[in-house]
């Protein structure tokens, strides 16, 4: 198992940015695909960006194609979420998460697919 810490929420000006890390306990860290997802207030949990084992592949939520990045560091057993020209409707809840997937290039996006999640960070984007 591995258990996860996320920092770097707050809050921000409309077209500002933040940067958010997930650190990781375990040897394990680059066996898990990563994931960030948030949950904005009477929404369900939305996935927003994942990536692979290795930090090969990517994948994302189209509302933030072209603002948002992810990263991973294995050797720091983190991973990142660089989030730039952030809007109001991006304030939420954001989660990191851990998936023991099989395949080396899977990024699931479905809140079930991963075991392992962190307590999450706010973010609050004001207009």
């Amino acid at each position: 198992q591995v258990q996860l810490a996320e920092t770097g929420g707050g809050l921000v000006q409309a077209g500002g940015s933040l940067r958010l890390s997930c650190a990781a306990s375990g040897r394990t860290f680059s066996s898990y695909a990563m994931g960030w997802f948030r949950q904005a207030p009477g929404k369900e949990r939305e996935f927003v960006f994942g990536i692979s084992r290795s930090g090969s592949d990517t994948n994302y939520a189209s509302s933030v194609e072209g603002r948002f990045a992810i990263s991973r560091d294995n050797a720091k057993n983190t991973v990142y979420l660089q989030m730039n020209s952030l809007k109001p409707e991006d304030t939420a809840v954001y989660y990191c998460a851990a998936s023991s997937t099989v395949g080396v290039h899977t990024m699931p996006t479905k809140t079930y697919e991963y075991s392992n999640w962190g307590q999450g960070t706010q973010v609050t984007v004001s207009s």
